[in-house]
């Protein structure tokens, strides 16, 4: 039997709330307050992840807990489904061998698109296994090849080593572009979460090293800026269903290797921290209001505009962290996924 995303979602909060002594208690009164403004469609999911909070503080050995505890990954679906193929991408710089799932590929057939997606979690949790499924439906439904990198994580591997391992799967997909049916004019970089931080972040280190041309990048409520929570406040109501402040700086933290919001951070680390967005291939951000990234995701697509790159921002009200995937079939749900697969079928048509 296959996982729904949702069932993903809910796994991944029922294994952090096995941590008792950790996890920090939500008051009726406060919980009262934060489900006033979420979406009523999107309440139930709501009331599940405020009953079964992060453990705080989030520490490492935290962590190995909520990963031992996952539950089992779905398992592809089965022909006349998308094909999957698992195979190896040789590391860029230095870096080790990459694993990379290859959904979709056909042969005889003229050149399609292609998305590498980049799964969420924090920057220190999920798995390449968990998108499978998901990504399956997304490329028989747009007739695209998706590719997955399955990068290794946080704090375990600080930047740039998951950066490196999304740029190897990358600049193999593009190198392989014809035996996968792929047209190289034609790929984009799509990512949830930390995986949208690090779309943001492969589409920067695309441009500044000059490897793979990208045709757009798809950002589903982009982790952007390790300030978030640390030295910038965050707004009451903000952030406190699912991912908060707390949870945030410790993913940032784990990721590059030093305090989140410290002064310096390692170059091209940060999207939000990089002065130059020119040149950057056109994006989609969406993001829920209630999202602790609701703030960064607004500024960056402020800052794409002004640095003359096509954006499309998308802000969905009374929606939390992860909204879409935990209540797929709210009426807010299928707006937001309807909006970035229209971007991407656009942009897939404008570089034909």
């Amino acid at each position: 039997m296959n996982l729904t995303r949702r069932d993903f979602h809910f796994g991944l909060i029922t294994a952090a709330a096995t941590l008792p002594s950790l996890a920090a208690a939500q008051s009726p009164a406060g919980d009262a307050a934060i489900l006033a403004r979420v979406d009523p469609e999107l309440r139930e999911g709501a009331r599940m992840i405020l009953s079964r909070p992060l453990p705080d503080p989030l520490t490492p050995d935290a962590v190995r807990a909520i990963r031992r505890t996952l539950p089992p990954a779905p398992s592809p679906l089965p022909p006349p489904a998308a094909a999957v193929e698992r195979r190896v991408a040789p590391g860029i710089a230095g870096s080790p061998p990459v694993g990379v799932i290859v959904i979709n590929r056909k042969s005889g057939t003229p050149p399609r698109p292609a998305i590498l997606h980049i799964h969420g979690g924090g920057m220190i949790l999920g798995r390449v296994a968990d998108t499978i499924v998901a990504s399956q439906r997304l490329a028989e439904e747009l007739d695209c090849v998706v590719v997955e990198a399955d990068y290794r994580l946080s704090p375990e591997t600080p930047f740039p080593g998951p950066l490196d391992d999304c740029h190897s799967a990358l600049v193999w997909l593009h190198a392989h572009a014809a035996e996968l049916g792929v047209d190289a004019r034609r790929i984009a970089v799509m990512g949830e979460s930390a995986g949208g931080g690090l779309a943001a972040m492969l589409a920067i280190a695309a441009r500044d090293r000059r490897t793979v041309p990208l045709c757009y990048q798809l950002l589903i409520y982009p982790m952007l800026d390790d300030r978030t929570g640390s030295t910038r406040a965050v707004p009451p109501f903000i952030g406190t269903i699912g991912w908060n402040a707390a949870a945030n700086r410790f993913g940032w933290t784990s990721f590059l290797g030093r305090p989140a919001g410290s002064v310096q951070v390692p170059t091209g680390a940060v999207p939000a921290r990089v002065d130059d967005l020119r040149g950057l291939p056109p994006a989609f951000i969406g993001v829920g209001s209630l999202d602790l990234f609701v703030g960064e995701d607004i500024a960056y697509a402020a800052r794409l505009i002004d640095a003359g790159v096509a954006t499309q921002l998308h802000v969905t009200p009374g929606a939390y962290h992860c909204f879409d995937g935990i209540a797929p079939q709210a009426r807010v749900a299928i707006a937001f996924t309807t909006a970035w697969k229209g971007a991407l079928r656009a942009a897939f048509a404008a570089s034909a």
